[in-house]
């Protein structure tokens, strides 16, 4: 089947057309529709992408269990990275679209979660208090999924449900069907997983929840929403992750754009747009990313533990992505990718699942996250015939396709460009790090002292070591980054970061506390310069004598004022542990160490002795509107270069 048309009446017929998908793009007037061969690949590497004239090459299918490639945990369900490759590539018309595709209503029985909501506030209840209070990490996504049994075809029952969402969703970033013979997909994604185009990757990480109650914009409710701190924190905590992300396959890491309001149908989230250069493979790209955090939490390693952990069952397609690969003008690969959420999954007997998951951060509340995912999965539901469309808010997506997402900035149709809503939105960036959010030239925050000098991070399980990276990189140090399975020397370097992890610092069992707690026993008996930071800190506080507490709220995406030996700095911790103090100078085998503590409770935020610093906190972190100017002062403490702090030369007797 080559032509729309042909295509669209031999689904009406009866006729199986041959794998194809049907594509809108956010923003575009018409849809394109793929058809060609369907084939199985192992590896995210072994999809096709043979050269030739520009345009489309590759869709793939990815399911979540290709997180195994990263060697992180899932259930493996056995589904298959299916893929199309493209043989014919055709435009069509909104207009056109909605004239030939399928009107008729789509009918369900047996409707209902695999998971009932008291079962599923249970589980949250669960991860709150034993993952994310025990410093597990800082947010985790569990899904459930609602199942049924479509009847009559369900490839026309995809096409009628894939109309009604072009009519009626809004704000999508694909809006799509694929069909590879063997399942269809059908759904209004709102999320870019990534994006690569003439170099430039970007990605754009989506949190909170408002959710619409009525036919008129709740404005003051929209207001409440955005100054919601539970909301604003979940977003900071997301942006951090993928900015994790964005430090490996960018080439100086992501800078931050936005935030902006994402209006759906039937409710509405804040999001930011991250972009960077880079010029890896896509296939490569998509492999680093796997997968965004707004679908599996952070850090993302022990996310996946987490999730293995809670859900006990495979994910199949849910929070994987489409991957759509190309080449432009110029040869160059192109790759666009949306998350496979507010997504549909049919069989050719018509089994019918909706997967939706709730972000779950140490403000989340049992009922709350319960309402999250039956508000998620409202969109496609009303288009599977399963619940009530969203309420009439003024003019839709007309039939010409001009409204698409510059509906976000028509007052009639928006409340986005309300004065309000952009200053609430606005401030959001007040109390952030500008390292990420302006534009960066390589070498500008390059110190004279620092430059060219070696670094070694050693990598707990957390890939905020990425970001550190290239802050440690932007003050002149040539960083190289170490998993802490990775046995080798510490020798050549003139400083060496013990990072950041999860887990239990005072858990002498766990392999990796056992090593990282080794690592830094040699450097503080060899005197090697060292930075401990977060986990690494925890555990260089130990081998100081200093006791480990569990905080009784934990820390997890928390930005606090705290005083770092004399100055102010905002700063952003990710921790559910924390070593405490009575005094701001201790006595230790290794000499005289000063602390900065906090003054209601002892909390050691950061500590330094002779040739060794700590941290408690993320200076790193997007949170951390001072942590660069912490990391200069730490370094020029630990490398003895008095002109870039105020110290002195280290006393190391």
């Amino acid at each position: 089947m080559t032509r729309p048309h042909d295509l669209l009446a031999a689904v009406a017929d009866g006729v199986d057309p041959g794998p194809f998908a049907l594509v809108r793009r956010e923003g575009a007037g018409h849809l394109e529709l793929f058809t060609g061969t369907v084939r199985v690949a192992d590896l995210l590497a072994d999809i096709p992408l043979p050269d030739g004239p520009p345009g489309p090459r590759t869709l793939a299918l990815v399911p979540y269990r290709q997180i195994a490639e990263r060697g992180f945990a899932c259930v493996d369900d056995g589904v298959p990275l299916e893929y199309l490759v493209i043989a014919a590539h055709h435009r069509i018309g909104l207009a056109e679209a909605l004239d030939v595709l399928p009107d008729v209503p789509v009918r369900s029985t047996g409707a209902g979660f695999d998971i009932a909501d008291d079962e599923y506030a249970a589980t949250v209840g669960r991860v709150l208090a034993d993952e994310i209070g025990r410093g597990e990490g800082a947010n985790f996504v569990i899904h459930r999924v609602l199942r049924a049994t479509v009847q009559g075809s369900p490839l026309v029952a995809a096409l009628a449900a894939l109309r009604r969402l072009l009519l009626r969703e809004r704000g999508a970033y694909w809006t799509f069907v694929v069909y590879t013979g063997t399942r269809i997909l059908v759904g209004a994604s709102p999320e870019r997983h990534v994006s690569v185009d003439d170099g430039l990757v970007m990605m754009n990480p989506i949190s909170g929840t408002f959710r619409h109650t009525g036919a008129a914009a709740d404005r003051d409710g929209l207001l409440r929403f955005l100054h919601d701190p539970k909301e604003v924190e979940e977003l900071y905590m997301v942006l951090d992750e993928e900015l994790k992300m964005m430090a490996c396959v960018a080439e100086h890491g992501g800078q931050v754009i936005g935030p902006y309001l994402k209006e759906m149908a039937h409710l509405a989230h804040t999001e930011y747009l991250l972009a960077g250069r880079g010029s890896r493979d896509v296939r490569e790209v998509l492999r680093e990313t796997m997968f965004a955090p707004t679908v599996t939490g952070s850090p993302m390693e022990n996310a996946c533990r987490v999730i293995a952990r809670h859900e006990r069952t495979g994910r199949r397609y849910y929070a994987g992505v489409l991957a759509l690969l190309g080449r432009d003008d110029a040869g160059q690969q192109t790759l666009d990718a949306p998350i496979l959420i507010r997504t549909a999954e049919l069989s050719p007997a018509g089994e019918l699942r909706v997967p939706v998951g709730a972000t779950l951060v140490r403000h989340s509340t049992a009922e709350g996250e319960v309402a999250a995912t039956h508000a998620k999965a409202a969109g496609v539901l009303a288009a599977l015939g399963l619940g009530p469309d969203a309420p009439e808010r003024g003019p839709r997506h007309d039939r010409s396709g001009t409204a698409g997402p510059a509906a976000r900035h028509d007052p009639e149709r928006s409340l986005a460009a309300d004065p309000e809503v952009r200053a609430a939105l606005a401030a959001r960036n007040v109390p952030l790090a500008r390292f990420w959010l302006d534009q960066r030239t390589p070498g500008a925050s390059a110190l004279p002292g620092l430059t060219g000098l070696r670094a070694l991070i050693v990598d707990g399980e957390d890939t905020f070591t990425g970001m550190l990276a290239h802050q440690l990189g932007a003050l002149g140090l040539r960083v190289e980054r170490r998993d802490w399975r990775e046995p080798g020397p510490v020798d050549g370097y003139d400083l060496v970061v013990v990072g950041p992890g999860p887990g239990d610092p005072g858990d002498r069992t766990a392999p990796k506390m056992a090593a990282m707690r080794a690592l830094l026993a040699g450097l503080l008996a060899a005197g090697r310069p060292t930075l401990a930071v977060c986990l690494g800190h925890q555990l260089l506080s130990g081998l100081l004598g200093l006791p480990l507490h569990r905080r009784e709220a934990p820390y997890q995406g928390l930005q606090r004022d705290v005083t770092v030996f004399g100055a102010t700095r905002r700063v952003g911790f990710y921790s559910s542990f924390t070593a405490r103090a009575d005094a701001d100078r201790v006595a230790t085998a290794y000499g005289p160490v000063e602390l900065s503590r906090d003054p209601a409770d002892g909390a050691v935020h950061a500590l330094r002795g002779p040739g060794f610093a700590g941290v408690q906190f993320h200076p790193e972190s997007v949170l951390s509107r001072d942590g660069l100017a912490v990391l200069a002062d730490l370094l020029g403490h630990l490398l003895a270069h008095p002109a870039l702090s105020g110290h002195g030369p280290v006393d190391r007797g």
